[in-house]
């Protein structure tokens, strides 16, 4: 049996719908899906069992799982009760770790781009805890993230006991079906689809940059099915240890995105550029991208989706049609 946490979400479930989708079953989910949608993102899968993150302790006790995949948390950038998000996202981390320490269990887990900040210090994955230390996040989810880093990576510096295999991803900008109770959270093309196919133009935001022209804005976009590939990876490959960037490696313009949506539509792009609000000029970031060199070298071979597959894909079998979900 393999755990999933956060698999009712969008990356997790994804994550679980593979694990069926390659015959595995035996897959328990912990998660809350609270009152609104969130369950449709599991409604075609098969499940083991479902834990409350209340009732996980107690369920893991006496327990022989395959490995853990540890995707819950507190995701939104936007989060500002620190107790809650250090709860979620450090000390319960810390305890599924030293579970899978104590059980000699692999555990794959959620980092996070948000680590980087900026971008100041670049967006390479080198793990030591030097490198770690550097980085400014920006938000609270980033520093929550970059908290569970630096404390796996000392445990690995003192040679204390670690999972025989652990590995942290630092997901970049992941797009694909089961996002849809993200609200805000959501990926620009899964918040204005309906816009577009209703024939309303498009919103971006104008640069306030100079030498940036409206809409040039970079993401390194990534469409979950490739995120999942890396996941899937490193389960098969229990050798490998470490943090990883999860990312093409290739920029792409939020005008990139918004023309391979039209053209995936069959339609030309309407899009209109807006002041960006004055309160988030100063901290808004123009550009990332993931340095994939330490995957490479790991051994992950696999090529990522082109932007406009991707989004092409995404369209066609899931927001263009009346049951999104995967």
């Amino acid at each position: 049996m393999l755990l999933v946490t956060g698999g009712a979400g969008f990356i997790g479930s994804n994550v679980v719908a593979s694990l069926n989708e390659a015959g595995c079953a035996d897959v328990a989910v912990s998660d809350v899906l609270g009152s609104d949608d969130k369950w449709r993102n599991l409604a075609r899968r098969q499940i083991a069992d479902f834990v409350p993150p209340t009732e996980l302790r107690q369920w893991l006790e006496g327990r022989k799982l395959e490995a853990v995949i540890h995707l819950g948390a507190i995701s939104s950038t936007t989060a500002r009760d620190g107790d809650a998000v250090m709860e979620n996202n450090f000390r319960l981390s810390l305890r599924l770790l030293d579970w899978c320490a104590a059980t000699r269990t692999p555990f794959i887990y959620a980092s996070s781009a948000a680590t980087y900040g900026d971008g100041g210090e670049g967006y390479c994955d080198d793990w030591a805890a030097g490198a770690l230390k550097r980085l400014r996040p920006m938000n609270l989810y980033g520093w929550s993230k970059q908290l569970f880093d630096l404390a796996v990576v000392e445990r690995a510096r003192r040679g204390d006991k670690l999972p025989p295999q652990w590995a942290g991803l630092k997901f970049f900008n992941v797009f694909g079906p089961n996002e849809y109770h993200k609200g805000e959270m959501m990926s620009l093309v899964a918040k204005r689809f309906d816009d577009a196919k209703s024939g309303k133009p498009i919103r971006l935001f104008k640069s306030h940059r100079a030498g940036i022209a409206d809409g040039e804005q970079k993401r390194d976009f990534i469409y979950v099915d490739d995120a999942i590939a890396v996941v899937r990876w490193l389960v098969e490959t229990p050798a490998v240890s470490g943090i990883f960037n999860v990312g093409t490696g290739v920029a792409r313009s939020f005008r990139d995105l918004m023309h391979a949506m039209f053209a995936a539509l069959g339609r030309p792009p309407a899009i209109e550029y807006i002041d960006m609000p004055a309160a988030i000029r100063e901290s808004y970031q123009y550009f990332t991208q993931a340095d994939a060199a330490n995957l490479r070298r790991a051994g992950y071979n696999a090529d990522f989706t082109p932007l406009e597959t991707a989004v092409k894909h995404y369209v066609d079998c899931y927001l263009d049609r009346a049951d999104r979900y995967r």
